[in-house]
């Protein structure tokens, strides 16, 4: 038997046996939703092509709440290309499946919660049409509160862990945040506020953050915060903050990662600079001059599932900007050209100071190990193996996200990495 078709043998034995694994009690769980969804809700299948190809979840912890940052149209003919939610809610409240509820979606991205990470392979993600600084209709408050009943009915899921994308999502260091940080996404952020929740019926909330208090994270946006763990009064404030026309025009303390997040350089993202010059965010080069006044117009689409997690050193900045106070970490990783990995905390400081243009750096990941005639992707990872966080490097030296691996394509000597 060949390299390849046994490799392909070996894969689908794993997904075979990670299914038979389920637990009994997540088999009835299957049947209580088979036909349809929540009492007198009519949810319509729009599921994605990506469907069957995901794994059952083995437990379910969390429901996440998503805000599209975009229209319907646009937004559902893209989480359903890329299987980025469970279920979504347009703005009529009408209600569609895009993942079967007991498979994983990859909603969430870099996330984490009181310690645990990855939140995609145990959360339920709910995507509502909509913007992050703007109420929901009285039509969505209806449908999104039936599918929270019912899943929480299904997986027992308490209140304080249905939580809004903001506030579990986080991001890794750049050049303004040295570290780990809470404030990658604002999505969803107005299901903290306790009218809102009260109006989905929902009674409990976190007080706090849990990785910031125990220091696992830092804070990186104070407003935010305020939207998410703040008294009823503050929350308005805060969100306040988030909707004037002042919040997309760089200025002292508002930095272009304040107002475009991740999307910074993105060629999405247009500065209007004070003289009328545009320019995208693949365009700029010296991120210290741009001016006060400048407006920043991005795409703020939710697409969790779409992080880029490789940073080129040259294109992307130096190894302070990438990396920061995480460049000796042993999550830290850099990839050279040659196929060489380097571990940060067994890197020099002089040897990375040498480091090259073109290295690939990824943060906050582990060495997962690699694919061999005996051992495939699924055995390394499982259901993980093709989350677009998971990256493969192929022995010719080329990266691919986990979304755009195919089981048939994956030679002997790929290795993985995972996010942490």
């Amino acid at each position: 038997m060949s390299d390849a078709i046994h490799n392909v043998s070996v894969f689908r034995r794993g997904q075979r046996t990670f299914a038979r694994r389920a637990t009994a009690g997540a088999a009835a769980l299957c049947l209580a939703l088979a036909a349809g969804g929540a009492p007198g809700l009519e949810i319509q299948d729009r599921l994605s092509p990506r469907n069957a190809e995901r794994a059952r979840r083995g437990a379910t912890q969390f429901i996440v709440l998503h805000t599209t940052e975009a229209a319907a149209g646009s937004a559902l003919q893209k989480l359903r290309r890329y299987g980025e939610c469970h279920y979504f809610v347009d703005i009529a409240g009408r209600a569609y499946r895009v993942i079967d509820h007991r498979r994983v979606a990859y909603h969430s991205g870099r996330s984490m919660w009181n310690g645990r990470t990855n939140l995609d392979e145990v959360s339920v993600g709910i995507e509502i049409e909509g913007y992050h600084n703007r109420p929901i209709s009285a039509a969505q408050y209806g449908a999104v509160r039936s599918l929270i009943d019912e899943m929480q009915r299904i997986y027992g899921v308490p209140d304080d862990r249905v939580l809004p994308h903001a506030m579990v999502a986080y991001g890794e260091p750049n050049r303004w945040h040295p570290r780990s940080h809470r404030g990658r996404k604002r999505c969803g952020m107005q299901f903290a506020q306790r009218a809102v929740r009260a109006r989905l019926g929902l009674a409990a909330q976190p007080a706090r953050d849990p990785d910031v208090r125990a220091g696992r994270l830092v804070e990186a946006d104070p407003y935010l915060a305020q939207v998410l763990f703040g008294a009823t009064g503050q929350q308005e404030a805060a969100l306040a903050h988030f909707s004037s026309p002042e919040s997309g025009v760089i200025a002292r303390g508002r930095s272009a990662w304040d107002i475009a997040r991740d999307r910074y350089k993105s060629p999405d993202t247009t500065y209007i600079f004070p003289d009328g010059r545009r320019l995208r965010g693949h365009e700029i080069k010296d991120w210290t001059a741009i001016p006060a006044g400048t407006r920043v117009v991005c795409d703020q689409t939710d697409g969790a599932g779409a992080d880029d997690a490789l940073k080129t050193l040259g294109r992307d900045g130096a190894v302070r900007e990438i990396a920061g106070d995480e460049r000796h970490s042993p999550t830290t990783f850099y990839l050279k050209p040659d196929g060489a990995v380097v571990r940060g905390d067994l890197v020099t400081p002089a040897a990375l100071a040498a480091l090259p243009a073109g290295v690939v750096v990824l943060v906050g990941y582990a060495d997962a190990g690699t694919v061999s005639a005996k051992r495939s992707a699924f055995d390394i990872c499982g259901v993980r193996w093709k989350a677009p966080t998971t990256v493969y490097r192929f022995p010719d030296g080329r990266l691919v996200a986990g979304n755009s691996v195919s089981e048939t394509s994956i030679p002997v000597g790929t290795r993985l990495f995972l996010l942490n």
